[in-house]
């Protein structure tokens, strides 16, 4: 069988003899990936980061959580060990997440409207769902 390339086929590799050779390493540069757009991939995943959907209260969760707090007003010098669940808003997209924090009661902030923990941590009282004590099972029976 002939081939169109049969008179060049056999001919020695052409090397310069004006240029240096090309290191290895810089050949194989050359053909590297090139990631024409840049952040591409950030973006992508960001846009698939789930987040959730702050939950609106009913009025009788509202009621719950107003009596949780009244509660923790009146033994507050106790300092009680509290678990808070609140929406942490997203900083980058609509919605946010459900955090946990655990902790000692320090005191409540009503001009803020923040409860703040023994460690400094400040929650606002409008993005807590759920309030989780020792004390109120005791005093009330849920």
């Amino acid at each position: 069988m002939s081939s169109e390339y049969d008179d060049i086929i056999h001919l020695p590799h052409h090397v310069s003899t004006n240029r240096p050779q090309m290191s290895i390493e810089n050949r194989a540069a050359q053909f590297s990936p090139f990631a024409a757009l840049t952040g591409h991939d950030a973006a992508v995943k960001e846009t698939a980061r789930l987040t959730d959907e702050k939950i609106e209260l009913s009025e009788g969760m509202i009621a719950a959580l107003d009596m949780k707090l009244g509660i923790l007003i009146d033994v507050i010098a106790e300092q009680p060990e509290v678990l808070v669940t609140y929406f942490v808003p997203d900083t980058k997209k609509k919605g946010g997440a459900y955090v946990e924090a655990r902790g000692n009661m320090k005191r409540i902030d009503e001009y803020d409207r923040v409860l703040v923990l023994q460690n400094g941590q400040k929650i606002p009282i409008s993005d807590i769902i759920d309030i989780k004590s020792e004390l109120f099972a005791t005093i009330m029976q849920w």
